[in-house]
């Protein structure tokens, strides 16, 4: 115990000014580490790196294996060349959301472009979605919020126009020209239809019950894996209501469920205590740490 005190009181002696930017440094890092892997994709490059490289330094560490050695030492400045290209484009993203930071608030809680603007059709949206459910017209919706998606409004067709449910219910009538392909909604407005979406390259899609999941979700899905937007999917054959998100579709949502979404997602309520929301991202970054299914059973609580 008289060490154990002594020590704290060395490391006391010690502990000055540089000390407090140096942990402050370290946080910041950290911080940024874990808001990057917060995407699904993000996060199984990192497991999947974090394995491989904690497998290897085992080995290096436990076994006297010099030729393994000698590999590793001329591998590894290959390897420092090779993440970069692996994690392109999550460094892009991340990259473009600091330069979007204009005070410290939004680096801790970012405030959606056009968040007003969508808070305002959200009773729209959803009404839209009951009225496609009840008559099982397919339908998929790609609200943008911080990423750019003007490359896929190019592939539509440009409307520019007000939302409101008769006009989305037109646009994903059966047969009609505008009913294939994505609506795409920026700043409360619908910028085009029938745009051409980003196909999920995973076959877990496939595995779902009956197969429930078509095109669409699977669109959805490539969708969410490549920007941040919030898509919205009804199916033409059940009519169930789904949202894709970072990577996720979350299946059954109901038009309560989904109004609760859109507020949560585009709220402009003032933002909770620095504290609350850093407790809360440490706790969501664990969670996707350890690992996530991209199709999940929203109110059973599975993943």
């Amino acid at each position: 115990m008289d060490q154990f005190i002594s020590e704290i009181l060395f490391l006391g002696q010690r502990f000055n000014q540089s000390s407090l930017l140096d942990i402050a440094l370290v946080t910041v890092v950290i911080f940024i580490v874990l808001n990057f892997i917060q995407s699904a994709q993000a996060n199984t490059l990192v497991r999947g790196t974090f394995f491989i490289l904690i497998l290897f330094s085992l080995f290096y560490i436990f076994v006297d294996l010099p030729a393994f050695t000698w590999l590793l030492g001329n591998i590894f400045p290959s390897v420092i060349l090779i993440v970069p290209v692996i994690y392109a484009p999550e460094i892009r993203r991340s990259i473009e959301r600091i330069g979007r930071i204009e005070s410290i608030r939004d680096l801790f809680s970012p405030k959606t472009p056009f968040a007003d603007e969508t808070a305002e059709i959200i009773p729209d949206l959803v009404s839209a979605c009951r009225m496609l459910s009840s008559r099982n017209h397919g339908a998929l919706i790609v609200i943008q919020r911080f990423d750019d998606l003007e490359k896929y409004i190019n592939t539509g067709v440009y409307m520019d126009a007000v939302v409101t449910p008769e006009v989305l219910a037109n646009i994903f009538y059966p047969n009609t020209p505008l009913h294939d392909g994505a609506t795409i909604i920026r700043g409360g407005r619908i910028q085009a239809a029938a745009c051409i979406m980003p196909l999920s390259s995973r076959n877990v899609l496939d595995k779902t019950p009956g197969r429930q999941m078509g095109l669409r979700h699977r669109a959805a899905l490539g969708t969410s894996e490549l920007n941040d937007s919030l898509t919205i999917v009804v199916s033409e054959e059940t009519g169930l209501i789904s949202i894709a998100f970072e990577g996720v579709i979350y299946k059954h949502i109901n038009a309560e469920k989904l109004d609760k979404w859109l507020h949560e997602m585009f709220h402009t309520a003032a933002p909770l205590p620095l504290h609350t929301r850093l407790s809360n991202f440490m706790k969501f970054s664990w969670n996707r740490l350890r690992g996530q299914n991209p199709i999940r059973e929203e109110g059973t609580g599975e993943e």
